[in-house]
């Protein structure tokens, strides 16, 4: 059974097909930008590291919290979506970074946008990496806030 996801080997950052695309990934509640996919976007784009830095600085005035997203344009139909889904950046005593309902907040909020812009979803196995999740519990999110939104997503594997 199909879950409505495209799964790829590529980068996210290269997103495939035609058309608006919403590059979305998970970041820190800490205004931490360094480890992992955030790298690859920082490679191709500075505007998504700045606004998201900028949007942490400025949280006393702003939506900045766990299940925020802040879409950031880098291009003429390429967005990228920096989603407020980790809490911290290690795991510890409390476990892992990862914040699933936050997640699934920020997957919501995507929808509405990338639906608005006529656009698919293209995206890392996120919460999967630093953060510590497992993707049997995220896949589920994607496929109900997206997939079932009607929005694309193509899932992107490194290798």
């Amino acid at each position: 059974m199909g879950t409505g996801i495209d799964y790829v080997r590529g980068d996210a950052t290269t997103p495939l097909g035609k058309g608006p695309k919403v590059i979305a990934h998970v970041c820190n509640d800490l205004g931490g930008w360094g480890k992992g996919f955030v790298l690859a976007i920082s490679r191709r784009w500075p505007e998504p590291e700045a606004a998201y830095r900028r949007w942490h600085r400025e949280r006393s005035k702003n939506d900045f919290a766990l299940g925020a997203v802040q879409l950031v344009q880098v291009g003429r139909l390429v967005w990228v979506a920096n989603m407020i889904g980790q809490h911290g950046m290690r795991t510890g005593s409390k476990g892992v970074p990862v914040r699933y309902e936050a997640i699934d907040t920020a997957l919501e909020a995507v929808a509405a946008r990338a639906t608005e812009l006529s656009a698919s979803v293209h995206m890392p196995r996120i919460g999967c990496g630093l953060a510590g999740g497992k993707w049997e519990r995220v896949e589920p999110l994607i496929v109900a806030r997206l997939v079932a939104a009607e929005v694309p997503v193509t899932v992107y594997d490194h290798g």
